[in-house]
């Protein structure tokens, strides 16, 4: 019985030499790179790329962009909508400016009819306004839907590459990435 008390107490002994060596090796003491995370807001993955980690900012700005944009193609302009889904659009913002520049394109192209016929849609429930008026262009089947999770975990994904730019250490002249 001992004895396998006495592995145990070895095995949480030498996890925790390894807690301890990966704690020494970890970056904890680096400065935060600013720059590089507010870079990736508006560019998602240049952060990566400012600080050397060049692959990994292509990766990141092609999944980003990727699925931003298989998004809209899926749900349509009207998926990111900053007045009528305003939570989802805490989401998709944080893709950066893509996500208020498709908004812009919602407003001004389809809310304001020069894209599409306005027509009068029923009344919201117990609603003593006027109807609103939407374009004939707004989607409103499941694909939207899909359009506007996508565009949302977009934004999402970006907000993990922003964080990871944010602490990951700066590669110096001639060191390459793993």
């Amino acid at each position: 019985m001992r004895l396998l008390f006495g592995s145990q107490a070895y095995c949480r002994l030498r996890f925790f030499e390894d807690a301890v060596a990966i704690a020494e090796s970890s970056n904890i003491d680096e400065p935060l790179n600013w720059g590089a995370a507010l870079s990736g807001w508006f560019v998602p993955g240049f952060g990566q790329i400012l600080i050397g980690h060049r692959r990994r900012g292509i990766y990141a700005m092609i999944g980003v962009f990727g699925l931003f944009v298989g998004g809209l193609f899926l749900g349509g302009i009207d998926c990111v909508d900053r007045k009528e889904d305003p939570l989802w659009f805490y989401a998709q913002a944080g893709a950066g400016p893509i996500a208020f520049a498709a908004d812009f394109a919602n407003v001004s192209l389809l809310k304001t009819g020069r894209v599409g016929k306005l027509v009068e849609s029923p009344p919201p429930f117990m609603s003593r306004g006027s109807p609103p008026l939407v374009s004939t262009f707004k989607s409103v089947t499941p694909m939207n839907e899909i359009g506007t999770l996508f565009c949302a975990l977009s934004g999402l994904m970006n907000v993990v590459v922003i964080l990871d730019a944010l602490k990951r250490r700066r590669l110096e002249a001639g060191e390459t990435e793993r």
